[in-house]
């Protein structure tokens, strides 16, 4: 079991990452605490020793991604519909934001996933690969593919590099 203070600087480095990931994943602030929750608690719980800070920030992005595909996976989930699918937030964005978080939200998961990682959180294609468990190959596929996409949705006057 980790300290208090260990705990409170986990919390303090990774937490913006963790909420933003289960955002893109979950869509509705009530799923996105629960699973800050208990990645927060599969923390303070763990035994593992961190080599360095990009070791524990890619175990911190791991266990969340792994926590929100277990939550979307559960019967409960999948038999609900959420309040705020219903209720329309992204009025609150500027329009040009709107936009884009509208797309990058409605790209398959496999490929928000890496734009996420690589626009949002400023890893490269090798550093995503780790952390996904996949070919970075594969990564900078998805990465064209989900570029093109969101050309396609946004009108192609968007510039992504």
């Amino acid at each position: 079991m980790r300290s208090e203070q260990e705990t409170i600087r986990a919390i303090e480095r990774y937490s913006d990452t963790v909420r933003r990931l289960c955002m893109i994943h979950l869509k509705n602030n009530a799923d996105t605490e629960d699973i800050f929750q208990t990645v927060f608690l599969k923390y303070v719980l763990s035994s593992v020793s961190f080599e360095n800070d990009e070791h524990e920030r890619a175990w911190f992005i791991r266990v969340t991604i792994n926590a929100c595909k277990d939550l979307l996976k559960s019967f409960f989930r999948s038999h609900t519909v959420s309040l705020d699918n219903i209720i329309e937030r992204s009025t609150e964005l500027p329009s040009d934001y709107r936009d884009v978080w509208e797309a990058v939200f409605s790209l398959p998961q496999k490929y928000r996933d890496v734009v996420y990682l690589h626009y949002f959180e400023d890893y490269t294609a090798p550093q995503i690969s780790r952390i996904l468990g996949k070919n970075v190959n594969t990564i900078y596929t998805l990465l064209t593919r989900s570029k093109q996409m969101l050309r396609e949705k946004l009108g192609g006057g968007y510039e992504y590099e």
